[in-house]
């Protein structure tokens, strides 16, 4: 089998989120595997990083091998790296031996902050991994997988498996690669909903579901569930800001068409289910549930002490809001 091209020998795997940082330097390691001339062994993998590795040791794994075999370095935990260690790793990427392949792991932050910006500058090629938090871009990363997989999924399938799943990428993604090769790759909502009907989990959906339909009580035990099994703060203040926002789009032009109202953002599947939910809100509650979720917004990235009580009091006001109405 002919070797496909020759990789970059320089990568920089920049952000703080573990399961894209470990597929990306993955991914690298794969490519350089699958350009490896037929007849030769496969490049040797070296992992070596963190606070406690001394500029020694990075020398001597990014040092001219005396027989000149392939290798894949890999740099983890970069951004804690003391100076001496720091200076090692800049000298080999701007020099990397032959056969040499380096890739560096760096979250952005951290006492090697600026490592990231001289690797840019020595001509990495970049690798971005950052934390996926906002609901379209949850939504995004299950696109790209079915797109990934070769299959196209409609935005409504996408939903279900997020709202049945959760937000955790890694269980997404193992999700998505499940659900094509059990299905054949016809992926629908009725599919996701029959092999997760059994998964225990609440996503800022439900909760944002429940609460602008004046359900208080099933807002609050749901935000408590999903906060016990660990969705982030931001994710379900975003959800719920997502729920509030597509009901202001609707609420605001009653009879407006569904095409019309598809031109404007809100996705056609979705229409029809907020345009239900508007029964439940006048133009008034819409104007201060849009306050609630605004402020929520500023709380959950850091103006408030107790990102818990902010959420909770906002999602017993939305949903008292609707209730009201």
């Amino acid at each position: 089998m002919a070797a496909g091209p020759a990789p970059a020998p320089l990568h920089l795997v920049l952000g703080e989120d573990e399961f894209l940082t470990e597929r990306a330097t993955m991914g690298v390691v794969s490519a350089v595997r699958a350009a490896t001339p037929a007849g030769e062994d496969p490049p040797v993998v070296s992992r070596l990083g963190g606070p406690e590795v001394t500029a020694a040791q990075l020398f001597e794994l990014l040092s001219p091998s005396l027989f000149g075999e392939a290798r894949i370095v890999v740099i983890t935990g970069a951004a804690e790296l003391g100076k001496d260690a720091v200076a090692a790793v800049l000298d080999a990427a701007r020099d990397l031996p032959a056969e040499t392949v380096l890739i560096v792991q760096h979250t952005g932050g951290g006492r090697a902050k600026t490592l990231a910006a001289d690797l840019r500058k020595a001509g990495a090629e970049e690798h971005a991994t950052g934390k996926i938090t906002r609901h379209t871009e949850v939504m995004g990363f299950v696109r790209s997988e079915f797109r990934g997989l070769n299959v196209r999924v409609a935005p409504e399938a996408c939903e279900a498996l997020v709202e049945a799943v959760g937000t955790d990428l890694r269980s997404l993604a193992s999700a998505c690669d499940q659900l094509v090769a059990d299905t054949g790759g016809k992926v629908d909502v009725e599919a996701v909903r029959r092999y997760h009907s059994g998964v225990v989990g609440v996503s800022g959906f439900t909760v944002a579901e429940r609460a602008v339909v004046g359900d208080v009580a099933g807002a609050i035990e749901a935000l408590e569930w999903a906060m016990h099994t660990g969705v982030p703060h931001v994710v379900l203040a975003d959800a719920l800001a997502d729920a509030v926002n597509s009901l202001a789009l609707v609420g605001t032009q009653r009879g407006v068409a569904p095409g019309d109202l598809a031109r404007q953002g809100l996705p056609p599947w979705k229409v029809k289910k907020v345009q239900a939910q508007t029964r439940f809100w006048s133009i008034d509650t819409l104007g201060t549930a849009l306050q609630v979720v605004s402020r929520l917004n500023g709380e959950v990235k850091g103006m408030a002490e107790d990102t818990s009580y902010a959420l909770e009091r906002a999602v017993r006001q939305v949903g008292t809001l609707a209730a009201s109405a």
